[in-house]
């Protein structure tokens, strides 16, 4: 195992009704003048908008909002965002959806914290941030992890890049959790959600070193949990004990629990579906579903014992003598069914994107500077490889 700093400051407050106690935990952090950022409609239709600025209210808090955050978040609503911002100056982001909003929330709050400074430096790794204000959330959509995470993934739609930066100081002060909150999503949505979170640990599990026992066991546990839950909101979306499972490993998937221990993770496979996401505007678990076969088929010779073990801890192939690699095989075949089982695709065209061969070698290139012209820890990619998994998932 290696050396590791396990930091999760982040106040859960999780169940029914969670978000009329928001004006507390907003006044507990020392919140006066709120913005409050949300997505879509359903969040003003389910009246859960009005809860929470009477809950603010209560409290005697100033508010404002900002809705219409998108999947793949954009910067020019978190532009948006900045000036409201400084026009009502407002000195607490309040985020009522799932990741998106919350990243956007961060951007905003990142932004607020140096107002002299573009914020999509940070996306380009110009500079890194030297404050935040702070951020709490009302969690919508089991997915993401941002509610507890120091990622924030932002996508500038002028130029088609999706960037992520990953800083502790934007982890959100305290996140709202009420099952309840997730049952008006599509099923699509949910899967999605689902396989994001999988992606989370799994990310951290296909890894060459610092493996600790617990740390996988825990991984594993999270991975088998969310893959039955999944199973049952596929046919019964109204399942609160599958919301609220799915809910909470989401939380402890990206919180960097999973990641004790071990080298840091290898994350291709999201820094691919970011450009695939930047470029087609897909919703991102899919995405990763898309991506992840391919991945695990051109880098599991690399890292055979971690594919091993996956195959027989968590998709529950048996070892019956017939060698590694056809119970690494036939784990990735497993994954792949698991995928369909619960309409997830397993390649591009299932996914409903064609890329040219021109626009595969563009976003492997654009992957490959954002990663600093290589990326992974299963097996390290190259531009070249990226490239072929690109292919591969064609």
């Amino acid at each position: 195992m290696f050396g590791f700093t396990y930091y999760t400051p982040t106040k859960v407050l999780f169940g029914k009704d969670g978000e009329k106690q928001v004006g507390k935990l907003v006044a507990e952090f020392g919140g006066t003048r709120v913005l409050i950022h949300y997505g879509g409609k359903s969040a003003l239709k389910s009246g859960l908008i009005d809860r929470v600025k009477a809950a603010l209210d209560e409290e005697g808090i100033f508010h404002v909002e900002l809705g219409g955050v998108v999947p793949n978040p954009h910067l020019g609503k978190v532009r948006e965002g900045i000036e409201l911002a400084k026009e009502n100056g407002i000195d607490f982001l309040l985020a009522v959806g799932g990741g998106s909003v919350i990243d956007s929330s961060k951007a905003i709050a990142y932004a607020l914290a140096e107002p002299d400074k573009d914020v999509w430096e940070l996306f380009e790794a110009k500079r890194p941030a030297k404050g935040c204000f702070p951020v709490g959330s009302v969690l919508t959509i089991a997915a993401a992890g941002s509610e507890m995470s120091n990622s924030c993934v932002i996508t500038n739609e002028l130029t088609a890049e999706k960037r992520s930066y990953n800083d502790d100081i934007a982890r959100p002060r305290f996140a709202v959790m009420n099952p309840d909150l997730t049952k008006t999503l599509p099923d699509y949505q949910t899967e999605s959600g689902c396989t994001d979170i999988m992606m989370h640990t799994m990310e951290r599990y296909f890894t060459q070193g610092g493996n600790m026992e617990v740390t996988d066991e825990i991984a594993e546990g999270i991975l088998r949990t969310v893959m039955k839950y999944a199973e049952i909101l596929h046919k019964d979306p109204e399942n609160y004990e599958a919301r609220a499972e799915v809910m909470w490993a989401g939380s402890l998937a990206h919180n960097n629990l999973t990641g004790c221990g071990n080298d840091g993770g290898d994350f291709v496979t999201h820094m691919m579906e970011h450009e695939l996401g930047g470029m087609f505007d897909v919703t991102h678990g899919a995405g990763l579903a898309a991506i992840w076969p391919s991945w695990a088929r051109y880098v599991y010779k690399e890292c055979m014992p971690r594919f091993v073990r996956y195959a027989i801890k968590v998709m529950g192939v048996k070892d019956e003598g017939q060698g590694d690699e056809a119970i690494a095989l036939e784990g990735i075949h497993q994954m792949e069914e698991f995928y369909h089982r619960i309409g997830m695709p397993i390649n591009m065209r299932e996914l409903g994107v064609e890329p040219t061969d021109e626009q595969i070698i563009a976003m492997a290139e654009s992957c490959e500077r954002a990663c600093g012209g290589k990326k992974g820890s299963a097996k390290v990619l190259y531009l070249q490889d990226m490239i072929e998994v690109y292919r591969m998932a064609l």
